[in-house]
């Protein structure tokens, strides 16, 4: 059952954002950076004590997020969300301090480029960019995971898609999404089913959305939706989902896409939260929560790694109901 905050948050969200948006391309941007941007929020709610340092070198933008005295050498490369139009790693500050904090770990937060100004393809060039950039400064794979949330969830399986047909470079340790786009098509059937229940979305939302990032591209292209890619060879990879969400059968598609192809797969499903709740640190207590989990999948897959030996981040295989 979710907690009185969360159940708050939500009569607020209804009423603040879910809106049939029937407007023009510039207008739909122009409400998405609005309503899902809000940097003055982020700074009263990021630690004054975290370190924050910006990058912008080689065409890679994006920023550290670490605490004092963390003597884990682990990564976590991060990719916000925001329907590919909106969102930055400045607005995401309070959760990437959280993770950090959490998993102690550095994360570096990509500053990806945004449609209408830069359309798909754009966003995975430069995730991919980002992650061989990683690796020249010296990341251990082996050592890195990478996640997102939304749209960045959906990037990052086709991050993982690009960067494993090159062959060559390896993959990270670990992969885990919150609420991930993955099916710009719009197919699955909790776009209508959960088209009321949803406190921040319509499910009709998606679609304008989707056709602002592609400019004309197949909404099947595997690194656009990678529900249709090929993911075999894929490192573990995590799903969290809320039931109410129209995103619901995103995250279900994905991961039952991931088993079929030899992936270790887990779905991890959420009772009645919004939308990307993690990243509502500060505000709901389901946020660190689901962090915490997020923490404790990490030290089984990476910081327990033994040479030559591989922990299960899945006992017994099983999906988990939170």
């Amino acid at each position: 059952m979710p907690s009185w905050q969360s159940r708050m948050l939500q009569l607020f969200i209804r009423f603040r954002m879910k809106s049939r948006i029937q407007a023009t391309e510039a207008e739909i941007v122009a409400y998405g950076r609005k309503h899902f941007g809000d940097r003055r929020l982020a700074a009263r709610l990021t630690p004054k004590d975290v370190n924050i340092h910006p990058v912008n070198e080689n065409g890679i933008k994006g920023e550290w997020v670490w605490w004092e005295g963390q003597t884990d050498n682990h990564v976590i490369f991060y990719l916000h969300g925001g329907g590919y139009i909106a969102c930055s790693p400045e607005v995401y500050r309070p959760f990437t301090a959280e993770l950090a904090r959490q998993t102690k770990a550095r994360v570096f937060a990509l500053d990806y480029r945004l449609a209408p100004e830069h359309r798909f393809p754009a966003p995975v060039e430069d995730a991919t960019n980002a992650y061989r950039w990683l690796l020249e400064q010296g990341v251990d794979p082996g050592k890195m995971v990478i996640g997102g949330d939304s749209a960045g969830g959906g990037l990052t399986v086709a991050t993982l898609v690009a960067l494993r047909d090159e062959e060559s470079t390896p993959l990270p340790a670990l992969a885990f999404c919150f609420s991930p786009w993955t099916d710009l098509a719009s197919t699955g059937p909790s776009y209508v089913t959960n088209d009321r229940r949803d406190p921040m979305f319509y499910g009709e939302t998606f679609k304008p959305t989707a056709e602002i990032y592609l400019n004309g591209a197949p909404t099947t292209h595997p690194l656009a939706s990678p529900m249709y890619a090929d993911l075999t060879g894929l490192p573990p990879l995590h799903a969290f989902v809320s039931n109410t969400e129209v995103l619901f059968d995103d995250a279900i598609g994905l991961i039952e896409k991931a088993e079929r192809c030899g992936v270790q797969a887990r779905l991890h499903i959420a009772d009645r939260q919004p939308h990307v709740w993690p990243i509502f640190v500060g505000m709901i207590p389901e946020a660190p929560h689901t962090i915490g989990e997020v923490a404790e999948l990490i030290e089984r897959q990476v910081k327990l790694k033994k040479l030559g030996q591989v922990v299960s981040p899945f006992p017994g295989m099983e999906r988990l109901s939170a």
